[in-house]
């Protein structure tokens, strides 16, 4: 196995002894956030020693590679890479083309903001376990708001210039009823319809309309131009006065716990990028669809962020947290048919 040189490979039976613990230096640095497991020559012995040793500390993450392995050690990494199809029907696992080229791309990304991706896994374990919508996005919102205030994000924000926001004349969402059907379309294509808080006001608008009138059937959610939504505006991030205020606003103007309440109602059609926000947002609907040219990606992490718009609450509960967590660590794009496999879309749109 030739994932990383900077990484250690660890075998279920290292795991057992304590290898996989994770280490914190007295300034509160992390002395190597991660680790690969090799799965390919385990015994069920090993693989149950580690899982049960596993589930009794707080470890590095852990990303599974090769082999075979128990649905019990499985469920304690944050995820499994897999280059065959023998995997391809558990949510723990992902069936990647280069599993040394995914491992290098993950590795890298936990290198460069090690607080971010061991937060996001920590979050997505919480977020899992709750039953309520609300008290995932509230527990999603105490994340992101203290990475606001850490120094991944500062570098990330301080790496870019900070661009004067334009004036925009046109309404920022477009709503329209006919009979029993609301069609919401956003409206910014030459900004990607980015998720912007004028564009997120203007939706939690539109959608008191069905919370309030029962004869409205069908929600359609939309966008102009060549993109569905392309995530948050990146000249609004870490713009608000402090993160107390900004974990205020996100957990009381939150798109994803209105779309939730009016799922059984809601259709959302994407169609080219749906970045961050938008597949986190959407991914709180009935029913997605979606065009062919859809590229669905998470690129918080390397921002020094979680995803901050529902994105750990949303995805998991359609595709898992071991594949949510994929999505992050790697920043790759998935396609229209590996989204229809997960279950992130449910048909073409």
């Amino acid at each position: 196995m030739a994932v990383t040189a900077q990484v250690p490979v660890l075998r279920p039976d290292e795991i057992a002894d304590g290898a996989a613990r994770l280490e914190v230096r007295p300034d509160g640095s992390v002395l190597t956030p991660m680790a690969f497991v090799d799965l390919a020559a385990a015994s069920e012995k090993e693989m149950s020693a580690a899982a049960a040793a596993l589930a009794d500390t707080r470890s590095k993450i852990l990303v599974g590679v090769a082999g075979t392995a128990s649905a019990e050690l499985t469920a304690h990494l944050s995820i499994t890479l897999a280059s065959g199809e023998q995997a391809a029907g558990s949510r723990s696992w992902v069936v990647v083309p280069d599993v040394d080229a995914v491992a290098a791309r993950i590795a890298s990304t936990v290198e460069a903001n090690p607080c971010a991706a061991l937060a996001l896994r920590d979050l997505l374990r919480l977020t899992s376990s709750l039953d309520a919508v609300g008290d995932g996005l509230v527990a999603e919102s105490f994340a992101y708001s203290m990475l606001l205030a850490g120094a991944e994000f500062a570098r990330w924000r301080n790496s870019r210039p900070r661009h004067a926001l334009p004036v925009f004349q046109a309404d920022p969402v477009l709503v329209e009823r006919l009979d029993g059907v609301l069609d919401v379309r956003l409206n910014r294509p030459e900004r990607r319809n980015s998720f912007s808080r004028e564009v997120r006001d203007a939706l939690l608008e539109a959608l008191l309309l069905p919370e309030l009138d029962p004869t409205i059937e069908q929600i359609r959610i939309t966008g102009r131009g060549p993109t569905f939504c392309s995530g948050g505006d990146l000249d609004e991030f870490g713009s608000t006065a402090d993160v107390v205020t900004a974990h205020q606003v996100r957990t009381t103007q939150a798109v994803g716990l209105a779309i939730h309440r009016l799922r059984d109602r809601t259709v959302v059609e994407l169609h080219g990028a749906c970045i961050g926000a938008g597949i986190e947002v959407p991914a709180f609907a009935g029913r997605v669809l979606a065009r062919p040219d859809v590229s669905i990606r998470l690129p918080e992490l390397s921002m020094g962020l979680v995803p901050g718009a529902g994105g750990t609450v949303s995805l998991p509960r359609r595709i898992g947290r071991w594949r949510t967590e994929y999505l992050a660590l790697s920043g790759q794009p998935i396609d229209f048919e590996t989204a229809l496999t997960w279950g992130l879309v449910d048909g073409p749109g």
